[in-house]
């Protein structure tokens, strides 16, 4: 039996008219049964987000939304269908589709809240209308397509809302059931089903994770991602002038690189296809000539580069608490309490580094000043001093062998003492493939071309 091919098409591919066709010139070229997942319209989740916040006190805003999304899909549906029959057919479809959203909006309103459960079903339809609307340009241009829907697999999870992990054992044979014909299914990324059939999203932005999860659970021959970029690079091209594209990541590299703000894939799209190694192709559909060829891999190979360094990036989502006092690094059970308390009020710990006199704390930057009050109510004898920094940027380089190879590190902060740029604050060895270190936000752009230059040009 021929494997099959999950591709993974983001809301950046499916902007205007324009994008939508290139979708189907790739597809055609497949000329192969596969499974296509698919994100929601740009921008549509947002506007969802938004519109749960508003219609809890003002009922107009759900016509608002319906409106909006009516004329949105509209035109999309009046631009890609040359046919009536099809466009009155779709247009049927999503407006269904819409006014069952509607309800759920309706619902939060006379409650005045807005549930977890709810929040994820209804934050679902983002991808639920990208998926019948693409299926039926599919259909359209004589393609055996059909949609597949996570709830009628299912594709189970482990039940928690808003951020669910795959339950690969349970899902693998719904999925390989539900996805056997030698056809194309479109299937809306994003969100999974609970075992008590609740809708549970799989964390913001998870629709790669989402297509990583089927191709896992389908032992598929790929994923292949289709972004508006050539794949992963050396840099960030809108900071450095000659930025060069990695043809090979291994599975550790490109999990770095996504975790620290290279926007190619969600940091949990290699988490599922690592343990089976099944590569990640990475397309450019801008760029598209025809040909199913990727310009990035990501896979099990692991290759050490002549520079070792694969490439340098960045995130500015990264926040700083530091808790000093005398001797807090050591004394018994002051990190546990500050741990368990910020895991109770929901803030995620990216990283803990501790000395004899502060433990400092890398928190999402949303989370800083929640977390300083929570650290503060605790009233620890052992903290005497409280700081939040904000307005720090990470900086990460990735590849293999930069633990092994000596002298990386030297050059590495030459190059930024030479721009007389200040490190924050150093981390090496947590990850073999990766070192990060912290500098003013400010001086972050200036600190990514110093690096850049030193071991790319």
């Amino acid at each position: 039996m021929i494997k099959k091919v999950v591709a993974k098409f983001g809301g950046s591919n499916l902007k205007k008219k324009e994008d939508i066709q290139k979708l189907l010139r790739v597809i055609k070229a497949y000329d192969r049964p596969m499974v296509i997942v698919v994100s929601a319209f740009y921008g549509i989740t947002n506007h969802l987000i938004q519109s749960m916040a508003e219609v809890k006190k003002d009922e107009s805003h759900i016509e608002v939304l319906m409106r909006f999304l009516r004329e949105l899909k509209a035109e999309a549906i009046l631009e890609n269908f040359d046919d009536k029959y099809w466009q009155d057919k779709t247009l049927a479809a999503v407006e269904s589709r819409i006014r069952e959203l509607s309800r759920y909006l309706t619902g939060i309103h006379y409650i005045g809240d807005v549930p977890a459960f709810v929040e994820d079903v209804i934050l679902s339809y983002g991808e639920r209308l990208s998926s019948l609307v693409i299926t039926s340009i599919l259909q359209s241009n004589g393609i055996d397509a059909e949609e597949a829907l996570p709830e009628d697999m299912p594709l189970l999870t482990d039940g928690e809302f808003g951020n669910a992990t795959v339950d690969y054992d349970k899902a693998s044979p719904n999925v390989k059931g539900r996805l056997k014909e030698d056809k194309i299914y479109v299937v809306p990324g994003f969100y999974g089903v609970s075992d008590s059939g609740k809708i549970t999203l799989l964390g913001r932005g998870g629709s790669d994770y989402s297509a990583a999860a089927i191709a896992r659970c389908l032992d598929a021959e790929s994923l292949d991602v289709w972004k508006d970029v050539d794949g992963f690079m050396s840099a960030d091209p809108k900071l450095v002038a000659s930025p060069k594209r990695i043809t090979s990541l291994s599975y550790a590299e490109a999990a770095e690189l996504s975790y620290f703000g290279a926007s190619i894939l969600h940091p949990r799209t290699v988490e599922p296809l690592k343990e089976v190694a099944i590569p990640i192709h990475i397309g450019n559909i801008d760029s598209f000539k025809g040909i199913i060829e990727p310009g990035t891999i990501v896979q099990a190979v692991e290759t050490v580069s002549a520079q070792i360094i694969k490439s340098v990036t960045f995130s500015d989502d990264f926040g700083l608490l530091k808790l000093r006092g005398a001797g807090v690094g050591l004394k018994r059970g002051v990190l546990a309490k500050v741990t368990v308390a910020l895991d109770r009020a929901g803030i995620n710990i990216k990283s803990v580094i501790t000395s004899q006199v502060v433990i400092n704390l890398l928190l999402s930057a949303k989370d800083v000043k929640r977390a300083y009050k929570v650290a503060e109510d605790l009233e620890l004898s052992a903290i005497t001093e409280i700081t939040a920094t904000e307005q720090v940027s990470t900086i990460a380089v990735v590849g293999e062998g930069l633990l092994e190879n000596p002298g990386v590190a030297g050059r590495l902060f030459m190059a930024l003492a030479k721009k007389k740029i200040n490190i924050r604050m150093i981390v090496s060895g947590a990850s073999v493939v990766a070192s990060y270190f912290m500098v003013a936000a400010s001086d972050r752009d200036a600190a990514i071309k110093a690096i850049h230059q030193e071991f790319f040009d």
